[in-house]
């Protein structure tokens, strides 16, 4: 919704959340300070398909401070096409237990 919050924390721990218009907001505020995730999307490279990329995307949200490694390992990362939206990419990617899936159909190549 937009709100604007305010976290009022004490030696790491949550006292108040203000600002919140809904439970989602003190959710979503006490997750950012305690665990920030994010989700990724990129694209990694695909042999023998009708596009040279492919985006990939991962099932759920990883540490955020893990992201720049998760792309940097995704950046090395490619897939023999055909290739269907939702098939697995790589699995529990750098240890996170979440996985890195397609995002499309990617048919190969005509006369490949």
């Amino acid at each position: 919704m937009s709100c604007r919050l305010e976290l009022i924390e004490e030696d790491g721990k949550v006292l108040e959340v203000r600002g919140a218009d809904c439970k989602n907001g003190v959710r979503y505020a006490e997750a950012e300070f305690t665990d920030p995730r994010r989700n990724v999307t990129t694209t990694v490279l695909a042999l023998g398909g009708m596009l040279p990329l492919l985006p990939v995307r991962t099932t759920e949200p990883i540490p955020k401070v893990k992201v720049r490694d998760v792309a940097r390992r995704l950046s090395s990362v490619t897939v023999d096409a055909p290739v269907k939206e939702g098939q697995l990419v790589l699995a529990d990617i750098l240890g996170t237990g979440v996985d890195v899936i397609a995002c499309r159909d990617l048919p190969a190549e005509e006369g490949a």
